[in-house]
């Protein structure tokens, strides 16, 4: 992806060749996809930013949670991942549909679908037998309780077959269900947006507003309904893969625009300054009633509009002014976030038990600030650590591969997907 914030190449000889330059910048695209087996280190970048976010928001309350998105305006990370994952699956699966043709990129997806079906399986398997444990070690049955695997344990055999559907869910594993219901729709998200982009994300926007007309929504076990519906949160994953096939190009005048600069940073402003009343309730009286009935609740199982104004509100700014070719990216500092980001779902799913983990040591420890802040950081390290050591291994199979060998278009390419 380039930024509009990225130079023209050339340099203008004549005031008639600056304007012309100025022009070209201004019609340059704000995202472009990177060549084949070239990564595009901003998707990492922010995918693992949301990876650590995402754990430290599952973690009771502390002083790193201030630093997390979520405090700050309507989305949070959830909407980074899915979006990167929307984008990336599109550039991915995308080429190989059109360099293989629909049926051998449905196979290619589908099989994704099923290392990710695997993988969540397996996740949740090894996450109940680490509360089971821990609940039964401490004597302490409030885990099983707060974790959400109380059913679990009273009807095992019927809960399982639930799990096994993605019916059933305990705390913090509702992500994954929810791609892989998105990813198993890929292949006519695909076809659409190839054939008409524009009209593939219309019939997204359709069904994402029939969804809040009829209150379409998919139900889970033993109650209830999917913490993120379907049906809403389609619109975000579309939406990525429209700009990784081409909207994002089309979009160029207005991302550069200073109109939309301006309304960002005005939806932004706002958007803190209705958050900050949640935290000083004591500021609520500034917000107009109408307001308030007009905009609560801002459902996050729904994906209300809200949120994902928010969200482009900081995708608008961020590929404004970080380009792709951004010295910062190569960064040792930002290395641990963009190591998490090429391996996401080994690291999603190792977040899953950390969160727990630490949550257990919280509760059995306690402590203040201090102990809830290097909780948070000893599982952000040891993500990293899990991080280094999966590219290190990768790295050192690719060296014994055969160099001239063609290299495959996979789904660890432009940032890779889940």
């Amino acid at each position: 992806m380039s930024s509009i914030a990225d130079p023209v190449a050339g340099s203008p000889r004549s005031d008639a060749n600056a304007g012309d330059s100025k022009a070209a910048a201004a019609a340059a695209p704000a995202i472009t996809l990177p060549a084949v087996g070239e990564r595009e280190l901003r998707l990492d970048l922010f995918r693992g930013m949301a990876l650590w976010l995402i754990f430290v928001d599952h973690l009771p309350a502390n002083v790193l949670t201030w630093f997390t998105i979520r405090n700050y305006g309507f989305s949070d990370a959830t909407e980074i991942f899915i979006f990167i994952s929307g984008y990336t699956a599109a550039f991915v699966y995308g080429r190989a549909m059109q360099d293989a043709g629909f049926v051998v990129a449905t196979a290619r997806i589908l099989r994704r679908v099923w290392q990710i079906y695997v993988a969540h399986v397996f996740l949740f398997t090894i996450f109940l037998a680490e509360i089971s444990y821990v609940a039964t070690r401490f004597e302490n049955p409030l885990y099983s309780e707060e974790m959400g695997i109380m059913d679990f344990l009273k009807q095992p055999d019927v809960t399982i077959v639930q799990a096994l559907l993605l019916r059933f869910r305990p705390v913090n594993m509702d992500v994954l269900p929810l791609y892989i219901v998105l990813m198993l729709f890929l292949p006519v998200i695909l076809w659409l947006l190839r054939w008409r982009a524009d009209f593939g994300l219309a019939l997204s926007v359709l069904l994402y507003a029939l969804t809040w007309q009829f209150e379409w929504y998919l139900t889970a076990y033993p109650g209830g309904f999917w913490i993120f519906n379907p049906f809403a949160w389609q619109l975000l994953f579309v939406f990525g893969a429209w700009c990784a096939l081409g909207g994002a190009q089309r979009m160029s005048r207005i991302l550069s625009s200073q109109v939309t600069l301006w309304i960002c940073i005005a939806y932004l402003v706002f958007a803190f300054f209705v958050t900050l009343t949640w935290h000083l309730p004591q500021l609520s009286f500034l917000l107009p009633k109408r307001l308030e009935q007009w905009m609560y609740p801002i459902s996050k199982t729904d994906l209300d509009v809200l949120r994902f104004a928010h969200f482009l509100a900081l995708a608008a700014l961020t590929v404004r002014f970080l380009p792709r070719n951004w010295s910062g990216l190569k960064s040792p500092w930002l290395r641990p976030l963009i190591l998490c980001g090429q391996h996401s779902l080994e690291i999603f799913c190792l977040g899953v038990f950390l969160a727990f983990a630490g949550h257990f040591v919280l509760a059995e420890v306690g402590g203040g600030a201090f102990t809830h802040a290097l909780v948070s950081l000893v599982g952000i390290l040891i993500m990293w650590g899990v991080a280094w050591v999966i590219s290190w291994y990768k790295h050192s199979a690719d060296k014994g591969a055969s160099k001239t060998k063609k290299p495959v278009l996979n789904a660890d390419m432009a940032g890779g997907s889940v």
